[in-house]
């Protein structure tokens, strides 16, 4: 570990990726990709280092880190001196603790238990502080600009929720939320929050809700059940001509060749199935594909029928079956015949 100036060091990460000391953030990212490119070992560039590329890796990361403090509003000392670690001159039984902000003791398992002990209990501090900091405010009083970053010059993953925490402060102190429309009232349904689905998915479905937006797998599972809808109601139509079950010879055979006629719009039905099953986002949601043969089982065994036509049937069949049935017909219309004659 060695002792060396801000500034210093920010002027050796820009020479470490050939850049002027002047250069915004888009030429440093250019530069530092066009250096990554030839000099990672896995490249097969000639200059391929894996030395280098941490050199020039950690520079980069260190300018990141100098734009996102300006970007902030955060004013550095240049001439403050700043810690900088040389792990090629560290002996390799010593460079456990250089991590762990050297809090701690043991074995690394332990020390890391220890270290995040540790840094819940400054989070939790902060907290507290920023709360009552909240608290001792006036309303009328606005936050000085720069007071609140100096507290927190070191950069985290929380950075932007405190602007906007300050921005949210400052507007409620100069009384921006005092004379909003519907100010005091409950919100309406639809700004409602499934708690089980994150910030960001629920905006974007809000926002493709009020322009009118249906994802394609909705649509075509919605096209889905009117095809099959529509094939079960033919099948329904077409076994509503034919007698009960069992069907006869003729029957069965007409029944066969309208599920022939059927298979096409089947064959249509299953492509569209296999289509949403591949973009469905939910595997509980996919569909079976579908048996004509099942379906037509099904309407055959519970559909309505002619019950008329086929007692029509019965009758008919039995006059032409038995020869004798005219001939007695016949004789018992003579024998009425004689006594009125």
């Amino acid at each position: 570990m060695v002792h060396t100036r801000r500034g210093e060091l920010y002027n050796k990460c820009y020479r470490l990726l050939g850049v002027n000391e002047q250069s915004d953030q888009n030429t440093v990212r250019q530069a530092y990709l066009k250096l990554v490119k030839k000099l990672h070992p896995d490249s097969g560039h000639p200059e391929a280092s894996a030395e280098r590329f941490q050199e020039v890796d950690s520079a980069f990361r260190i300018l990141q880190e100098k734009f996102a403090k300006a970007r902030r509003g955060i004013v550095e000392d240049m001439q403050q001196e700043v810690k900088v670690y040389d792990i090629r001159h560290t002996a390799p039984q010593h460079r456990q603790y250089l991590s762990f902000d050297g809090i701690g003791y043991g074995t690394p398992a332990q020390r890391q238990k220890q270290y995040q002990a540790v840094r819940a209990s400054k989070a939790q501090e902060r907290v507290l502080e920023h709360r009552l900091s909240k608290a001792q405010a006036s309303e009328t009083a606005l936050m000085k600009k720069g007071d609140y970053f100096k507290k927190h010059e070191i950069k985290t993953k929380y950075g932007y929720d405190r602007v906007v925490e300050d921005l949210i402060q400052e507007a409620i102190s100069r009384g921006d939320f005092t004379n909003l429309s519907g100010f005091g009232k409950p919100l309406p349904d639809h700004q409602s929050q499934n708690p089980y689905v994150d910030f960001t998915t629920h905006k974007i479905n809000k926002i493709m809700h009020d322009n009118g937006f249906t994802p394609e797998w909705i649509t075509l599972h919605k096209d889905i059940r009117q095809a099959v809808e529509a094939l079960k109601e033919d099948l329904r139509r077409l076994r509503a001509r034919l007698g009960p079950v069992p069907l006869s010879g003729r029957e069965e055979q007409q029944w066969e060749k309208w599920i022939e006629q059927q298979q096409d719009e089947v064959v249509k039905i299953n492509k569209m199935i296999d289509n949403f099953n591949l973009i469905v986002p939910m595997l509980n949601k996919q569909i079976v594909r579908l048996n004509l043969e099942r379906i037509g089982q099904d309407v055959l065994e519970n559909g309505g029928y002619r019950e008329g036509e086929k007692a029509k049937t019965k009758v008919t069949d039995v006059t032409q079956n038995d020869p004798a049935s005219g001939s007695s017909r016949s004789s018992i219309l003579g024998f009425i015949g004689s006594l009125f004659s």
